[in-house]
């Protein structure tokens, strides 16, 4: 059996579950993998991921830990924290379309507050890290 690597296919879910949430999409001006120079506030960021095996008897698995940014110029953290709301209710132990793979269970691992100190330094940021166990269809 050869294994799938499903950095990919998982981000590509994670990307659809946001942009096909218009509760979501009416609070952000996008989902980005590469944000655009001049993209207006707020928007999501899709950032690093680390993959890990999970495998077990006959089974090959993998965890993929997939970092979202949320960034705002509003003022103070409210913004960026309703928005991660919503993210976590499209994600957090809720069924994923992850082509090729079984989707097992995502688990919203973490979530930091953070004001950048460079100026203009009105930019918010809130990171949301999320755990995605796959396993290759068949398995």
């Amino acid at each position: 059996m050869t294994a799938i690597a499903p950095m990919g296919p998982v981000q590509q879910a994670v990307y659809e579950a946001l942009t096909g949430d218009t509760a979501l999409t009416d609070q952000i001006t996008g989902v980005f993998d590469y944000v655009p120079e001049g993209t207006a506030y707020p928007y999501i960021v899709i950032g690093e991921s680390v993959e890990t095996p999970d495998n077990r008897h006959g089974a090959l698995g993998r965890q993929t830990v997939l970092t979202l940014h949320i960034w705002s110029q509003y003022r103070g953290h409210a913004q960026c924290l309703a928005i991660g709301a919503r993210v976590m209710a499209l994600l957090d132990h809720r069924p994923l379309a992850v082509t090729g793979l079984r989707h097992v269970a995502t688990r919203y691992e973490m979530g930091q507050t953070l004001t950048d100190p460079e100026p203009p330094g009105d930019i918010r940021h809130l990171v949301h890290r999320y755990r995605v166990v796959t396993e290759q269809d068949g398995a």
